[in-house]
């Protein structure tokens, strides 16, 4: 696989002060990572950073074999980075059909295709932003990202707060991306289990720090380990099996 994006020494945060200090890592085309960690450790951090919208004090991020560490945020996102946001960013006065047109570029993902996807957005297509419950938002979301075409989809904590049933419809959505391999992933989840379940790779933070690294299912497999390693007993919400 082609090498996507590499993050050597990577320093940053808000302002003067510094949430992550030090991180390095390589995700190649198609990978999946779960991105684990307490609450405050720098997980949102890094993908804002990724982004664009945190501050970066030091280190590289190199996307595609070019630095990109000082590029616009709408660059990044041209350039094939895809985000969806803990806070959704609903347009209230726009459908959900024009959320999604007004960002869609050409690639596999169409409008379409995301209604097909997500069958609650087709039947929600005119409803506007502000008429959205909270999941239907994070569908619409997570569709919008979708239909901009991404090389690498960064995903904020999609299942927060959110109904059993859309949680089932979001792994469902994520495990199939991970597993066409047409996109890598990188995915911020308080429900470390879940996240270990839909992923290849995983890494844990701790005070803007990698503290450990290695595949999914190993870490899954360790209970005792990943408990230790969050410090607390993360509690998986009821989905449908896989």
């Amino acid at each position: 696989m082609a090498e996507l994006l590499v993050l050597d020494e990577l320093r940053s945060g808000y302002g003067a002060s510094v949430v992550l200090d030090g991180i390095s890592l390589s995700i190649d085309d198609g990978d999946s990572l779960a991105l684990l960690g307490r609450n405050g450790v720098g997980k949102t951090t890094l993908l804002l950073t990724l982004m664009g919208l945190a501050r970066r004090h030091g280190g590289s991020i190199r996307w595609r074999g070019s630095e990109i560490g000082s590029m616009s945020t709408f660059r990044r996102a041209r350039a094939g980075l895809g985000w969806v946001p803990q806070e959704r960013y609903m347009f209230p006065s726009l459908t959900v059909e024009e959320h999604l047109l007004a960002v869609a570029r050409p690639g596999a993902w169409t409008p379409e295709r995301a209604f097909r996807q997500f069958p609650i957005l087709e039947r929600r297509r005119g409803n506007l932003g502000g008429q959205l419950s909270g999941g239907e938002q994070q569908l619409v979301a997570l569709a919008r990202a979708l239909v901009t075409n991404p090389r690498l989809l960064l995903l904020d904590e999609p299942m927060e707060g959110l109904a059993p049933i859309i949680v089932q419809e979001l792994e469902r959505v994520i495990r199939d991306l991970v597993a066409e391999g047409g996109m890598a992933v990188i995915l911020v989840e308080q429900h470390a289990r879940l996240a270990l379940g839909l992923t290849r790779d995983a890494i844990v933070l701790d005070r803007g720090r990698i503290v450990h690294a290695s595949d999914s299912a190993s870490l899954l497999g360790d209970p005792a380990k990943l408990d230790r390693l969050l410090a607390v007993v993360q509690e998986t919400p009821a989905v449908a099996p896989a």
